[in-house]
C-alpha cells in the first residue's frame, strides 16, 4: 500500500520516487485524495532535493494522463507547436504561425493569457474586433485542415494536474525548480499531441531564468522529457534583457505583427521568428537546410502568402481580417505621452521586467486571471540598448487611458531606462539552439 507520508519522507531523504508512486500520487492529487497540505510538502522536498530525468520524465506523463489529450492524428502531414516560457513584448506566434502555416506546416496551437507584467498570445489576438479563442475541438481540428493553423485556449480539461499542481507552487515558493518548470510546461505540449515541439527559452531581466545558464538547464530538461516522449523537438535560448520588438502591449503588437509580415521587420524579431522558423521547418521535413529554410520564409514574406494566411487565420476566428490593411481599427488609447532623454549617451539598460510593469501600471496587464485589461494601452520604444541618444531625443511613446497613468509610467520607465557614456556590447537575439 502507498502512503503519502512516505513518499514525502522518501524525497525529503534523497530517495527516488518510481513511476507507480509518481503516477499514484499526481492521480491522488487530481482527484482530491491527497490535501494541499501533503503535496506542499512534497513540492517543497522536490525544491531541495531535486528530481532524476526519469523522475522527471514520469511526473510530466502522470500530468499529461490526468486529462483529456488531443487528437490530431486526422490532420494531414507533420503537425507543429511552438512554446515560449513568457516575455515582454513577445508577439511570435502572430508572426512564426501564419508563415509556418503558409509553408506547409499545420499549427495546432493551445495558448494562453498574460498574467503580471508578461503578455499573452489569446490577450493580443482577441484586440482584433470580432476575434476569438473559443473554439471547440471540433471546430480547433477542422480549421487546422482548411488552412492549417489555428490557436485557442487552453480547455480546462487539459492536463489538470497541471493548473492544481501550479497554483500551489504560485502559494508555497516552489514555482523555480528546473524539473516542476519543465514538467508543467511539457505535460501540456504533450498533451496538445503535435508531432514536432519547437521552445522558446528566455533568458534575461524580463524571463523567468535570468541567465543564459538557467535557460540552458532548462531546455535540456525540456527536449529529455519530449525525446523520450518520441516527439522531434529543439530549444531556441533567446535574450530578454529588453523588449522583443518595439511594441509592447496587446493591440500594439498586433499591429507590429501585422506590420512584420509586410516585411517590415524590427531586427531582433526577424532573427528570432527565424531562429525559431529554421528549426520548425527543418524538424517537420519542410527544408533540408537552414539556408533553404531562411530562403523560404524570406520569400514567404515577399510573396505575402503569410499575410494572407494571418487573413485567413484571423476570418476563420470571427476577426475584421480589413484590420491588415486598416491597422487603426485596434483600439486605440486616447493619451500619447513622448518620453525623453535627460542627457546624451547610449542606452545602456532597459529593465525588460520593468517595462511589462509600466503596461501592467498603465492597465494591459493582469493582477489576478479575473482582471480585465485594457488591449489600447502600452509602450512603444524609439531607442533600444546600444543606440545612441541626445538630450531632449524620444525614448519611447506612452499609449495610455489618460494623462496621469502616463505619467505614473513615464516615471517608472525612465528608472529602468539607463543611459551611460560608453556604448554597451549588444548581445544577440538568439543565444544558443538545442536539438534532440
Amino acid at each position: 500500500m502507498i502512503r503519502m507520508y512516505d513518499l514525502i519522507l522518501k524525497k525529503r531523504n534523497g530517495g527516488i520516487l518510481n513511476r507507480e508512486e509518481i503516477r499514484w500520487m499526481i492521480d491522488g492529487y487530481t482527484n482530491g485524495s491527497i490535501p494541499d497540505y501533503q503535496m506542499s510538502a512534497m513540492m517543497m522536498a522536490i525544491y531541495f532535493q531535486g528530481m532524476t530525468k526519469e523522475e522527471t520524465y514520469e511526473l510530466t506523463i502522470a500530468m499529461e494522463e490526468s486529462g483529456d489529450r488531443m487528437d490530431l492524428s486526422s490532420i494531414p502531414g507533420i503537425k507543429a507547436d511552438k512554446h515560449s516560457t513568457g516575455g515582454v513584448g513577445d508577439k511570435i506566434s502572430l508572426v512564426l504561425a501564419p508563415i509556418m502555416a503558409a509553408l506547409g506546416v499545420p499549427l495546432a496551437k493551445m495558448s494562453g493569457r498574460g498574467l503580471g507584467h508578461t503578455g499573452g498570445t489569446i490577450d493580443k489576438l482577441e484586440s482584433i474586433p470580432g476575434f476569438t479563442t473559443d473554439l471547440t475541438e471540433e471546430q480547433f481540428i477542422r480549421q487546422v485542415k482548411e488552412i492549417g493553423l489555428a490557436i485557442m485556449g487552453q480547455t480546462k480539461d487539459l492536463a489538470p494536474a497541471d493548473k492544481l499542481l501550479y497554483a500551489l507552487r504560485d502559494t508555497t515558493a516552489t514555482v523555480d525548480q528546473v524539473s516542476l518548470i519543465a514538467s508543467s510546461i511539457m505535460s501540456k505540449k504533450l498533451a496538445a499531441g503535435a508531432d514536432v515541439i519547437v521552445l522558446d527559452v528566455k533568458a534575461g531581466s524580463g524571463a523567468f531564468m535570468k541567465t543564459k545558464e538557467d535557460a540552458i538547464e532548462l531546455a535540456s530538461e525540456m527536449i529529455e522529457i519530449g525525446k523520450a516522449a518520441g516527439k522531434k523537438i529543439a530549444a531556441v535560448i533567446s535574450n530578454m534583457d529588453e523588449p522583443l520588438g518595439f511594441a509592447v502591449g496587446n493591440a500594439l503588437e498586433v499591429k507590429e505583427a501585422i506590420a512584420a509580415l509586410k516585411g517590415e521587420w524590427p531586427k531582433d524579431l526577424k532573427e528570432l521568428v527565424y531562429g525559431l522558423g529554421i528549426r520548425m521547418l527543418i524538424l517537420s521535413g519542410k527544408a533540408k537546410s537552414e539556408e533553404e529554410a531562411y530562403r523560404k520564409m524570406d520569400d514567404c514574406i515577399a510573396n505575402r502568402e503569410a499575410l494572407r494566411k494571418l487573413e485567413a487565420f484571423i476570418s476563420a476566428q470571427g476577426g475584421d481580417a480589413n484590420v491588415i490593411e486598416n491597422v487603426e481599427m485596434l483600439p486605440k488609447a486616447p493619451v500619447l505621452l513622448e518620453v525623453k532623454a535627460a542627457e546624451n549617451g547610449y542606452v545602456a539598460k532597459m529593465n525588460a521586467q520593468e517595462i511589462g510593469v509600466c503596461v501592467f501600471m498603465l492597465g494591459g496587464g493582469r493582477a489576478t486571471k479575473e482582471s480585465v485589461i485594457d488591449p489600447s494601452v502600452g509602450i512603444v520604444l524609439d531607442k533600444k540598448i546600444g543606440d545612441p541618444v541626445q538630450k531632449g531625443e524620444t525614448l519611447a511613446w506612452i499609449h495610455a487611458k489618460d494623462l496621469e497613468s502616463a505619467q505614473e509610467a513615464e516615471k517608472h520607465f525612465l528608472k529602468y531606462c539607463n543611459i551611460s557614456a560608453e556604448q554597451p556590447a549588444k548581445k544577440p537575439m538568439v543565444q544558443d539552439v538545442l536539438f534532440s
